[in-house]
């Protein structure tokens, strides 16, 4: 898959770095601000169970 990606960015090797780097921080900018925030109501990482 990132094979298929690398071929079909646009440009040298230097606008190919560019470019990936710039899809890399929109994805995780989309993870931090969308996903993650619709995720943390099911998500209960403060309960702790401990049973012995």
């Amino acid at each position: 898959m990132y094979g298929w990606i690398w071929r079909h960015l646009p440009g040298g090797l230097g606008r190919r770095l560019v470019t990936a780097l710039v899809l890399i921080a929109l994805a995780g900018a989309v993870l931090w601000y969308v996903v993650f925030p619709l995720l943390e109501p099911a998500v209960t990482l403060d309960e702790v169970t401990v049973r012995k």
